[in-house]
């Protein structure tokens, strides 16, 4: 009988252990869905040459506010986060770091100017308008589309993705899809927080 019960005890704690990795495998999961899958810009031209789709490039640095603010509120909503991942492939780019990065057929270098520097991708990709947070959609050729700087809200950067992730760019002028543009149900809690 105490065999029986000991069987028993070590068959439910199995369990137990099963049904929590289960659990956290799924919220596992379920997280990685709900945030960026952030890659670097030589990954993310290897895939778009695998699987065509779009390249969108933060470029960003560690001592900008607005880059951060924009990382903890627009970057961090599970919708944009959602339609960035099924749309684009997304690249995180560091204006100041110091590794050498190759891009159409060039290898580019963090260089020294005065007190500090720039990683002259950055200069490039932002055409030397070294503003921060910038935005560089590309197509899937990494042909660059346009750079948008600044700080944009949830509801201003989904409209943005969706206006280069749609191709709404090549027959519609951004101001007209801007007025047409209509938020989800997803994005109406954004845009009333906005008002």
């Amino acid at each position: 009988m105490e065999e029986q019960l000991k069987h028993t005890m070590s068959i439910k704690k199995q369990t137990i252990v099963f049904l929590l990795f289960m659990v956290s495998g799924l919220f596992t999961t379920v997280l990685a869905q709900d945030t960026i899958q952030w890659m670097g810009l030589e990954e993310a031209m290897e895939a778009a040459e695998q699987r065509p789709k779009k390249i969108m490039v933060e470029v960003y640095t560690d001592w900008c506010v607005w880059c951060k603010k924009m990382e903890e509120n627009t970057f961090q909503d599970e919708y944009i986060a959602e339609y960035i991942n099924e749309n684009f492939y997304p690249v995180r780019f560091d204006a100041h770091q110091k590794e050498a990065v190759k891009f159409d057929g060039q290898v580019y270098r963090f260089t020294t100017s005065g007190n500090t520097g720039h990683h002259e991708l950055a200069a490039r990709l932002l055409k030397g308008r070294l503003s921060y947070p910038a935005i560089v959609f590309m197509d899937e050729r990494t042909d660059i589309i346009q750079t948008i700087s600044g700080y944009k809200s949830p509801v201003q950067f989904m409209q943005m993705i969706t206006y280069f992730g749609e191709d709404r760019h090549r027959t519609t002028p951004w101001s007209t899809y801007k007025k047409s543009f209509v938020p989800k149900q997803m994005m109406i809690k954004h845009e009333n927080e906005e008002h």
